[in-house]
């Protein structure tokens, strides 16, 4: 199933940078989402939302993969 949310919907150029500027970065660049930091290993709903962004850290708090809308 394909969803049509409005604006960016992934931010391959984040992963390595911190988690909190990675967020900060993402809801700049579309303002219709909510970024969201949490450790790799985090359980989390499968439901998808195009007004969230997950952005995954290691325990260093860098980004360890490609945030996307969902």
């Amino acid at each position: 199933m394909e969803f049509q949310c409005p604006g960016k919907r992934a931010w391959p150029e984040v992963v390595g940078a911190r988690g909190e500027a990675a967020a900060a970065k993402i809801e700049m660049e579309n303002p219709d989402v909510h970024a969201i930091v949490l450790r790799e290993g985090t359980p989390v709903t499968r439901d998808f939302r195009c007004n969230r962004v997950r952005v995954f850290v290691n325990d260093h708090g860098v980004v360890v993969r490609e945030p996307t809308i969902g």
